[in-house]
């Protein structure tokens, strides 16, 4: 159900969009471009002030109480504004409730002068409107200042209401992808080929920005032993911000990549052209995100007729409903099965058995290392890398070459909890005052480890082609 106001072209309003805009790598950006480009149509006349330098007409660091009050001076001067809303635009700090208080009364100011008000919510944590928080309570005056809330699913709306007290009859519906329009038109044949991919394999595709709430980690772990014959799956997009744990899970990704067979990363700016050009290419979408709202990709690969798997999370459900093929699942296995359904019938390789060394609360970094240590165990010549360590039995067993330094373990912030509370927040200001040092030399350690591990479990038991052979340096032996 959509209750946005059509207004026609003769009644055009003066609107102001505050939102990222492209050039800019951001989904809200090409959100906002095409819902602009709709307002135009409708004979709006529309200008876009962005958060950072773009293609808008404005720029406003908008960060801050003081990015507030600058876009308070501005949006007086508008019949509409319509903001593109997500914490990060406006809030320092979003775990912070002091930050919550803060920004939320400066955000006020600019959402009372609007003449109209429209705020489309991409995300929003509902436990920042509890009343009982003088944070909440700021959150919930901020919103019922505005004149109509926006959001993808019913669900989502349900949620907001609850969350944040605001009168139903301001929080609307609007399709995720309203004002999509595609962005390539070659056919499938064409896109391929200037893709490099094969005409007659079945292609997965998994989307986006590399992060871990996105679980691309989990579609290869799925494909693990379906690729090779006729099959692939390309994991394609970028960081989305420079913050050392998502650089870390991006390059932990293309580990995992480089240890499935037909599974491969593809790193790096995706216009929205290519963006588009990937999914006509593509046989399967599939979307295994561990949380998200609601997802842009879903849309854009209903635009073009693609079947998804996705996870039933957020409301993908909702969004599922309103399309032809979208097989939704609820944990890993039933990912593999959704994927194997979708392959010509073929006989498939036994489960190595992998996945048994992985804790049921691992994250990435667990994942590669169970990898390696299959990988070196399965392979032909899987004596590589390892030695024979005799037990008290007289059994020989094969140990891993890089389980001294798995045993380490992870480095991490140091910890400040005590019993008392001065100490406590004695520990906890010098952890702020340090963490620009500290926290780059843990990520570096990390990363150094991850990377130890892999040479050596990689490194053969003869030497050849490993590091300093010119040969194996070449065929990547």
């Amino acid at each position: 159900m959509d209750h946005r106001v059509t207004i026609p072209p003769q009644g055009g309003e003066r609107i102001l969009v505050v939102s990222p805009y492209p050039p800019v790598r951001d989904g809200i950006a090409t959100y906002a471009l095409q819902t602009v480009r709709a307002l135009r149509a409708q004979g709006h006349d529309v200008e876009v002030l962005s958060p950072g330098p773009s293609a808008a007409h404005h720029h406003l660091d908008l960060v801050g109480p003081r990015g507030a009050l600058a876009l308070a001076k501005r949006v007086g001067d508008y019949d509409r504004v319509v903001v593109q809303f997500h914490p990060d635009f406006f809030y320092p700090d979003p775990g912070r409730a002091k930050s919550r208080l803060t920004e939320s009364l400066a955000l006020a100011v600019p959402f009372a002068l609007a003449k109209r008000l429209e705020v489309v919510v991409h995300e929003i944590d509902g436990r920042h409107g509890n009343p009982r928080r003088p944070d909440g309570l700021a959150a919930r005056r901020l919103w019922a200042l505005v004149d109509d809330v926006k959001v993808h699913t019913a669900s989502e709306r349900t949620a907001f209401i609850e969350n944040f007290g605001v009168d139903p009859d301001r929080v609307s519906l609007v399709a995720h992808g309203a004002d999509f329009t595609a962005h390539t038109t070659v056919d499938r044949a064409r896109a391929r080929e200037s893709l490099g991919l094969p005409e007659d394999e079945t292609v997965f595709l998994a989307i986006g920005f590399v992060q871990p709430s996105k679980g691309f980690d989990r579609a290869v772990e799925a494909f693990d032993g379906l690729g090779g014959d006729g099959a692939s799956l390309h994991v394609v997009g970028s960081v989305r911000v420079d913050d050392p744990d998502m650089v870390s899970y991006e390059r932990e990704l293309a580990d995992l990549c480089s240890m499935t067979e037909g599974a491969y990363l593809h790193s790096g700016y995706v216009s929205d052209e290519l963006f588009d050009r990937w999914i006509v290419a593509s046989d399967v979408v599939v979307l295994p995100y561990r949380n998200i709202w609601s997802s842009g990709v879903l849309e854009r690969a209903g635009l073009f007729g693609r079947p998804v798997i996705a996870s039933r999370v957020g409301g993908l459900s909702e969004q599922a409903a309103q399309q032809a093929d979208v097989r939704l699942v609820d944990d890993d296995a039933e990912l593999r099965e959704a994927m194997i359904e979708r392959l010509p019938e073929r006989e498939l390789p036994a489960d190595t058995g992998w996945a048994d060394d992985l804790p049921a609360d691992g994250d990435l970094h667990d994942l590669v290392q169970a990898r390696v240590r299959a990988r070196a165990s399965t392979r032909p010549g899987s004596g590589r890398g390892r030695r024979a360590r005799p037990t008290t039995t007289g059994e020989v067993r094969t140990v891993s070459a890089s389980a001294p330094v798995r045993r380490l373990g992870r480095l991490g912030p140091p910890d400040v909890n005590h019993p008392r509370r001065p100490v406590r927040l004695v520990k906890r200001v010098l952890r702020r005052a340090l963490s620009w040092q500290i926290d780059p030399l843990v990520h570096q350690i990390n990363s150094l480890q991850s990377a130890t591990v892999v040479a050596l479990e990689n490194r053969p038991a003869d030497g050849v082609g490993g590091p300093g052979d010119e040969r194996g340096a070449r065929t990547g032996a």
